[in-house]
């Protein structure tokens, strides 16, 4: 499993189980994972890559700001639960 910075994933284990993130960094065994509310871009969560789900979304995390991760993230939620809802009439 390839995780790249920006790829937007789904929580899909703990306590922040649903939650969307936005990856922020990887290494051999960890996924480092921020959403700019409870996990700054400053000090991501570290998470076992088996515990979230790609999306196949992305934003750029580079010049952003924990404010504009946060409206970033909650736009493409809406926005795929909008085309979810419209699946399904």
């Amino acid at each position: 499993m390839e995780f790249v910075s920006g790829m937007v994933v789904i929580s899909s284990a703990g306590h922040d189980c649903g939650r969307w993130f936005a990856v922020t960094g990887a290494d051999g065994r960890y996924v480092y994972i921020a959403d700019g509310k409870e996990r700054k871009l400053a000090s991501p969560k570290r998470k076992n890559p088996k515990h979230i789900c790609k999306t196949g979304l992305t934003v750029d995390v580079t010049a952003m700001t924990d404010k504009g991760l946060r409206r970033a993230l909650n736009a493409l939620c809406k926005q795929s639960i909008a085309e979810e809802s419209e699946k399904l009439v």
